[in-house]
């Protein structure tokens, strides 16, 4: 049955990329004018559908929080794209004395979407793609393909009604490694873009296509003596437990300056944080990551009281974020890894 299901995966790969680059051919002849009608209706698309995918993200991957999600839909569908919407990206976008330059598409985009941000993520691939007179196909974590599709579907119908050819937007339904790796690898494939572990933006750069890739982050944040340390701690906690932890450009380890270590302290308590003690984050740690020591993907995206639950630790009512001391890094410290989770290391 995997095999069966490999097959078909690479197979749609094919033929969605083959798809894709018929109708790249006919974007590439599309003025700017008609790109950014398509592009402008694909964002009021998003943003319409923004908290019906929102929704569904987190009803699929059991990721996050459908506020959170929705916020970031918003903002790759309305402040990235009003960041370039007026970039010209058809014919000649500069010239100098010496120097002319000339906007040139490349052809058949590869988008790797992760789970942790299904549905924001696709929305920003797809639209810098078009922008720029691409056509792209997206690769779902197989997680959240069910929510990337739709908001694929949704994009598409938008940018239809506005000339856009069908298959400039493709979207794989079966998505295995073999598959995505068949769409990285196929001739057609110009650019790939990749978001997720670190094994597959490995993969991505080791395709022989230029790729752009964005892997894990583990964030650490340095509170420095003379800083302002609620407000310190208050924007800690406002990226730590956004969306329940689930970008990878969030906090996940905090190191303080000795002499402000009580302060410091003091004030993630009174904003909502509870510390662990040292057999608590023992046993935290234990569900935190697997056997391989990787990131247990159950504590993804879940609430404190949830995480709490799974390691059989108690956390008073209402708390934000779980903290614990940790004393070093690496593979014997695995909770100086990236969490993804309302959980933070704290060093000093």
């Amino acid at each position: 049955m995997s095999a069966d299901k490999d097959l078909i995966s690479v197979q749609q790969a094919r033929d969605l990329v083959e798809a894709a680059h018929r109708a790249q051919a006919e974007v590439a002849r599309f003025d700017q004018a008609k790109i950014d009608r398509i592009c402008e209706a694909m964002a009021k698309a998003a943003i319409r559908e923004s908290p019906r995918v929102a929704s569904l993200a987190v009803e699929e991957t059991g990721y996050g929080i459908p506020a959170d999600k929705q916020e970031k839909n918003r903002f790759a569908a309305e402040d990235v794209w009003n960041y370039f919407k007026n970039l010209r990206t058809v014919g000649v976008v500069s010239e100098t004395k010496d120097v002319v330059e000339i906007a040139s598409p490349r052809g058949v985009v590869a988008g790797i979407i992760p789970s942790t941000n299904p549905t924001s993520t696709a929305i920003f691939k797809i639209l810098i793609a078009l922008k720029s007179r691409n056509a792209v196909v997206l690769s779902p974590h197989p997680s959240a393909s069910r929510c990337i599709n739709e908001t694929a579907r949704n994009m598409r119908d938008a940018g239809v009604k506005e000339g856009l050819p069908a298959d400039a937007i493709g979207c794989m339904t079966t998505a295995t490694i073999e598959g995505t790796e068949a769409l990285m690898k196929h001739k057609l494939t110009a650019v790939i873009l990749a978001t997720g572990g670190i094994g597959l933006v490995r993969a991505a750069y080791s395709s022989g296509k230029p790729a752009f890739g964005v892997g894990p982050g583990n964030v650490p944040v340095l509170i420095e003596r003379t800083a302002d340390v609620p407000k310190a701690v208050q924007d800690i906690l406002t990226g730590k437990c956004f969306d329940n932890g689930t970008i990878c450009a969030s906090e996940q380890a905090i190191v303080v300056d000795a002499p402000i270590e009580m302060a410091v302290r003091e004030q993630f308590k009174l904003q909502g944080s509870h510390f662990l003690s040292a057999s608590e984050a023992d046993q935290l740690a234990k569900i935190v990551v697997t056997s391989q020591r990787t990131l247990n993907p159950m504590v993804v995206g879940k609430s404190v009281e949830a995480i709490a639950k799974m390691a059989g630790i108690s956390a008073p009512p209402g708390t934000r974020c779980l903290i614990a001391d940790v004393s070093g890094v690496g593979r014997d410290f695995p909770l100086s890894m990236e969490k993804l989770s309302p959980i933070l290391a704290f060093y000093v």
